[in-house]
């Protein structure tokens, strides 16, 4: 969404007029997805679950033996798990530096080229204009997710080979079933970006440069991860929001354990809730 979309001439009569949301929210499709950044991002992301799985064919050798434990074992022979282990890692720092990346363009790369003021002194609204600039945000997440997904499916099943899902729990699952839980993955990752992305959209709100957000978003993310592995800390890990992510392979799971990934959402949805409340408070009470 630019300035010029937003400032163009609106009808005398009754003031100033918004410009549909529909409008609105496509102009801002589009200034995504025109940055070379986003492709390069969704480009890296898509070489994940390909170099997971080379390498992983590079490490049975001849004789066909996997080696390691764990999630990355159960790749052996067993393309649909790939996703889903892309998913895995890409979830531990890529996926929520993308996401940062993203909010901070939002707002602190708006600033810091001069044209968020612009964007302030709109007839837009700055309701609509945090709604417009996080649903670009959400699109791009949600189209970076679905890409590894995509990718590490069609990787899985090229160089890896499967006759079904094989869960952690010994079950085969048939193909349909397998697409089921890989599209589970695949929104639950994407809630938890969208988390982070909330919480990156209330930082990039109060600054003017975009590297700040980033940094502060990915030393947030080390900083959880950190405190989730400190025993003494035990009754502090429940409300960090990276304590749940390792409820992600709970989809390999047959039957799938659902408590996990539903305090996963919850949590997220609480970190999203207050992450956009703040970016809001601070948008609305920005000079224009």
């Amino acid at each position: 969404m630019t300035a010029a979309t937003l400032t163009a001439p609106s009808r005398p009569i009754g003031g100033a007029t918004h410009a549909p949301i529909a409008r609105l929210l496509r102009s801002e499709l589009t200034v995504v997805f025109r940055r070379p950044r986003t492709w390069i991002a969704l480009a890296l992301l898509a070489v994940v679950p390909v170099v997971i799985a080379i390498g992983t064919e590079v490490g049975r050798g001849p004789r066909g033996g996997g080696g390691g434990g764990g999630i990355i074992s159960s790749l052996v022979d067993n393309g649909f798990v790939l996703p889903i282990v892309a998913l895995t890692i890409t979830l531990a720092v890529l996926l929520p530096l993308v996401g940062a990346m993203w909010s901070a363009d939002a707002l602190a790369g708006e600033s810091s080229n001069g044209t968020l003021r612009a964007l302030l002194m709109a007839p837009v609204g700055r309701v609509r204009l945090l709604v417009v600039k996080s649903f670009g945000v959400a699109v791009a997440v949600l189209t970076a997710c679905v890409l590894i997904s995509a990718v590490g499916m069609i990787t899985g099943l090229i160089v890896i080979g499967s006759h079904g899902m094989i869960t952690l729990s010994g079950t085969t699952l048939s193909f349909g079933a397998a697409l089921g839980r890989v599209a589970i993955a695949t929104g639950w990752v994407a809630v938890q970006i969208w988390a982070v992305c909330a919480v990156a959209l209330a930082v990039s709100a109060t600054t003017d440069h975009p590297m700040v957000v980033m940094a502060a978003t990915l030393a947030g993310a080390i900083v959880f991860g950190v405190l989730s592995s400190i025993p003494s800390l035990d009754w502090l890990q429940p409300y960090l929001l990276t304590n749940s992510w390792a409820s992600l392979t709970d989809v390999l799971r047959d039957p799938m354990p659902t408590s996990g990934l539903v305090h996963g959402i919850l949590e997220a949805a609480c970190y999203g809730v207050i992450g956009w409340s703040l970016a809001l408070a601070r948008v609305i009470t920005k000079d224009g």
